[in-house]
């Protein structure tokens, strides 16, 4: 499933292509991905995009009338074609731009979304009720330690909890949490409040030269592949399972939490 950092940089890839261009049609193919799509994605046609935006891992199309919002889920790809491109399995929904452009959602296993934000509502559920941004000023190391202290789950799983803040995936938590010697199987509630002022500014590290990582990689979006996927990128203990680890020689140990595959070092991680 792409992360935060795959996300942005998607949107970093199909920002120039939409940016200032009328949406002509919106063609939906298949309503039925993770929910149905709305018919108010319609409103969209005729008016220029204003914006294309990324709160936690939703792409927002900014119009006048309100916003289209994407969702990739697990296999989701955006790609950047040409409008008379000829469709391929998959190919669930399209925004023709008037320039003859047209951006395209393929999604194999349908756990993608795309939904509808009218600008004179109030944002929908699912978005209002997310955390702040890693990225911004609105989250640091005070806020999980302020918010740890009644939580008895495991610290790897509390920071991926996005009520908390967004966008700490399963591969980005891992690191963190090793760069920051912290064991992702302790309790939330006890870890120190100096650790958590450390982890707060590494996980924005981490996630920022990750960021940056895919924009120095980043793919023609009018290639075929679409979606530049998870970037090539130096993994400390994500995926290292058995291997020596970097510091201190050990072998990289492999538990799991929540439901995903944690990796960390007995030795580093306290």
């Amino acid at each position: 499933m792409p992360e935060l950092p795959e996300v942005e940089v998607s949107r970093l890839g199909i920002s120039p292509h939409l940016l200032g261009q009328k949406i002509k049609q919106v063609v939906v193919r298949h309503k039925q991905l993770r929910w149905l799509v709305p018919d108010e994605v319609h409103l969209a046609e005729g008016l220029r995009v204003n914006d294309v935006r990324r709160r936690a891992k939703y792409l927002f199309i900014d119009t006048d009338a309100g916003s289209i919002i994407l969702h990739l889920g697990m296999s989701g790809k955006l790609r950047i074609v040409n409008s008379d491109t000829p469709v391929i399995k998959h190919d669930h929904l399209d925004v023709v731009l008037s320039n003859c452009v047209c951006l395209r959602f393929n999604d194999a296993r349908r756990f993608g979304a795309c939904l509808w934000q009218d600008a004179s509502e109030p944002e929908i559920g699912m978005i209002a009720a997310l955390g702040p941004e890693p990225l911004t000023a609105d989250f640091d190391g005070q806020r999980l330690y302020d918010l740890s202290r009644t939580k008895s789950v495991a610290v790897k799983n509390f920071i991926m909890d996005n009520k908390v803040v967004v966008g700490v995936g399963n591969i980005y938590a891992n690191e963190a949490l090793f760069i920051a010697g912290i064991d992702p199987r302790k309790s939330a509630k006890k870890v120190s409040k100096k650790a958590y002022l450390a982890l707060g500014n590494i996980i924005k590290e981490v996630l920022a030269k990750a960021i940056e990582q895919g924009g120095t990689t980043l793919k023609d979006f009018t290639q075929a592949d679409g979606n530049p996927g998870y970037f090539a990128q130096h993994l400390r203990v994500y995926g290292r399972k058995g291997k020596a680890c970097e510091v201190c020689g050990s072998d990289i140990q492999s538990v799991t939490l929540g439901q995903r595959n944690t990796f960390f070092c007995e030795q580093c991680q306290t």
